[in-house]
């Protein structure tokens, strides 16, 4: 199968089709206008590249998800995005974050808002985007720390100048789960313009006891001091309350890794009181973009960020028959998890295009700076000892009694024995500050041959005080006051063969970090303060092929190498175990667009091979990387007013951790969706997800938390803009 792929000869994905798949037809005048905007990464669109660069000329494995698309296939996080995009998975994320895996590369905190790092841990809502663009492959030199597998951009809405509306949509799923957002743009003077975007969610899916809401709401002012002058000032408040759901436990077989548990699809390994999380996160963002003239402009963005969370959970670490044949025993651990965080991120790029003799430059230099402050606390869970036996003393983790764990008779649903918070086994401040300059030279040598270098510089200071170790003094050698600092240089450089206009032959070689303290700056400890950063090389080849206005197909080779990956114990949860390396190969296929004035496909393909290199987990399968994912959507116009989508998911089978444990099965679902236009301001539409009513396990956390999918369900929704 894999040959069949790499002999298609298709390349990289672009997953912008405009308006198809709304009630026009593809060659509408509209849709013509939206795809060759969306061919161009613009500044104007505050994008993650920072150069004005046409798709087909960036050397780099790239997917653009549009508006237009969340809307038809009613994504509402980003996972269900990651779905339809080559190359990547999600992972569970316990239940209370974003998390996905890149390339074989794991990480909740490589997410940008308008180009800006936004890297707290949280549920991203899609309420307000204009598009998300999917960068794969280490590239420090755009992004700086982090970004191993690859970034994902948010780009949001801006006001419009020029227009006045109101958009809106309801929706109702069979789980009882509901939304409704608005969209309001106003034209205030000549030259002020103010949008705001809000929404508001309850949470409902098939599992027992899960509930949520959520709400948001942003408010956008742009000003026009000048032709050459634009300032733009955002403020967002986001607010989520939820149930934690970690899912369900492994199960121990004859033959094999262990598996995950079936027939317990709905039922809640957790408290349905306890397990919660609460957000609250208040965004502040300024830019300005200036035209110094025709051929130079620059631009510059402040943010500033507060974020409120508290997460507690508790959930299963074991499950095993009981050995005096009283049915089966669980065992459950836990802990209450509260952080704050202020942020404070600068960044001014400039960026110009002059020619020196027959070449062709565009420049961009950029400096960024951040200062971000974090505390965070960690209670562990004790269960009350009342003298019924639910302590075992089996309970063992590297030679100790873990008494903050509880085995008990496994009942539907739980009977959990009193526990409470109240272990403090964290206690953290860190701060963080960063200062990163980089620049960057795309040539064209002839019409055939152009040309990316780059280089960036990164400064990243973090000094850490662990108040439990202040505490207790300096007498195990730690006085709880940590710090490193790591200067890192990172190239970029690119080469792209152009034999027509529309074609374009690429290769690349990328390089990326990350420090020690991790990506939530909270791992820092006396054995990693002396530790080099983690760091990624990628090298990638690829082709896109512009096949119409409106069709793209693209493919990309690459080979990803990780030195000094990190992975969890999995004899002990607290402990982070140091890998020798990683390496991913792989290749990622799609086709993209308009086949026909009735029909549009976006298909995605990719094959990865993750395996650690050296280390006590040599030769194993990296976490949570199906060999092979597959995904197409088709939208058919059926009538000028009529038109119904179809599509499936497919993934193989995963093992949840470098350990190889545990492996969840792979599994296809198939999806539909159906769309009536009443008129131009009015739409009905209908979403049906799993419609043969497949059992299946979409994500993991752990070894013992794996996510169950949700059965066939429908969501009924109304749109529409006057």
């Amino acid at each position: 199968m894999v040959d069949f792929y790499l002999c298609a000869g298709i390349a990289l994905q672009v997953v912008l089709v405009g308006n198809i798949g709304n009630g026009l037809s593809a060659d509408d005048h509209d849709i013509e206008d939206i795809i060759v905007e969306g061919k161009r990464l613009s500044l104007d669109k505050l994008d993650a590249v920072k150069t004005p660069t046409p798709i087909i000329d960036i050397p780099q494995s790239l997917s653009i998800v549009g508006g237009e698309q969340i809307a038809a296939q009613a994504f509402t996080n980003i996972g269900d995005i990651t779905r339809y995009s080559p190359g990547l998975s999600v992972s569970q994320g316990e239940g209370h974050r974003d998390s996905i895996i890149i390339r074989g590369t794991q990480t909740t905190a490589d997410f940008f808002i308008d180009g800006v790092r936004d890297d707290v841990q949280y549920f991203r809502p899609l309420y307000n985007l204009e598009q998300v663009e999917i960068l794969r492959g280490a590239n420090a030199l755009l992004f700086g720390r982090g970004g191993g597998g690859g970034v994902i951009n948010r780009v949001t809405k801006r006001p419009d100048f020029g227009s006045e509306f109101i958009g809106y949509n309801a929706a109702v799923d069979t789980f009882g789960a509901l939304s409704v957002s608005g969209d309001a743009n106003y034209q205030i003077a000549d030259n002020v313009a103010f949008r705001l975007n809000g929404f508001y969610e309850e949470l409902n899916n098939h599992r027992d006891f899960f509930e949520g809401e959520r709400f948001a709401v942003n408010p956008t002012l742009a000003f026009k001091a000048s032709d050459d002058t634009e300032f733009l000032l955002s403020y967002e408040y986001v607010d989520d309350d939820r149930v934690i759901d970690r899912g369900i436990p492994s199960v121990a077989v004859a033959d094999g890794p262990d598996v995950p548990l079936e027939g317990f699809d709905n039922t809640f390994f957790g408290s349905p009181e306890e397990n919660v999380t609460r957000l609250q996160a208040h965004i502040l963002r300024a830019r300005v973009d200036h035209s110094f003239s025709d051929l130079l402009r620059g631009n510059f963005t402040a943010q500033y960020a507060e974020y409120d969370k508290l997460y507690n959970n508790l959930f299963a670490v074991g499950f095993r028959a009981d050995p005096n044949g009283a049915g089966n025993l669980l065992t459950l651990d836990g802990y209450s998890d509260p952080t704050e965080r202020e942020n404070l991120i600068l960044q001014a790029n400039l960026i110009g295009e002059f020619d020196t003799g027959s070449i062709s430059h565009t420049i961009l230099f950029g400096a960024e700076y951040g200062n971000q402050d974090t505390k965070n606390q960690r209670l562990d869970n004790l269960f009350d000892s009342n003298g019924d036996g639910i302590f075992d003393p089996s309970l063992v983790v590297n030679g100790v009694v873990d008494d903050d764990r509880a085995e008990f008779l496994f009942s539907d649903p739980l009977d959990i024995p009193a526990f409470s918070f109240s272990d403090l086994g964290r206690d953290r401040a860190s701060q963080v500050e960063f200062v990163s300059l980089y620049a960057q030279d795309q040539f064209d040598v002839t019409d055939w041959l152009k040309v990316v270098v780059g280089l960036r510089y990164d400064q990243f200071d973090i000094e850490v005080t662990d108040f439990i170790e202040v505490r207790n003094g300096e007498s195990d050698g730690n006085d709880g006051f940590l710090s490193r600092v790591d200067n890192e240089v990172s190239p970029r450089f690119g080469i792209i063969l152009k034999p027509e206009e529309n074609v374009s032959l690429y290769g690349s070689y990328s390089e990326s970090f990350l420090p020690r303290s991790g990506e939530q700056f909270l791992t820092l400890s006396l054995t990693s303060e002396a530790l080099e950063p983690q760091s990624f090389k990628n090298i990638e080849f690829g082709a896109k092929w512009d096949i119409t206005d409106s069709l793209d197909a693209t493919v990309a080779f690459f080979r990803l190498d990780r030195e000094n990956e990190t992975t969890v114990d999995p004899l002990d949860v607290g402990n982070t175990l140091v890998l020798a390396g990683v390496v991913t190969k792989g290749v990622e296929v799609a086709l993209s667009g308009a086949l026909t004035n009735w029909w549009s496909v976006n298909s995605n393909f990719s094959y990865l091979d993750g395996e650690v290199d050296g280390g006590v987990f040599d030769n194993n399968r990296t976490r949570q990387t199906p060999e092979t994912m597959f995904s197409i959507w088709n939208i058919f116009q059926a009538t000028e007013q009529l038109g119904f989508g179809v599509g499936l998911t497919n993934q193989s089978s995963f093992f949840v951790r470098e350990d190889n444990a545990v492996e969840v099965p792979g599994f296809t679902r198939f999806d539909a969706a159906f769309y009536y236009d009443v008129n131009e301001t009015l739409r009905l539409q209908l979403n049906a997800e799993n419609l043969f009513n497949t059992d299946y396990f979409p994500d993991a956390h752990s070894n013992d938390n794996i996510s169950t999918g949700k059965p066939f369900n429908v969501r009924f929704s109304v749109s529409g803009r006057f």
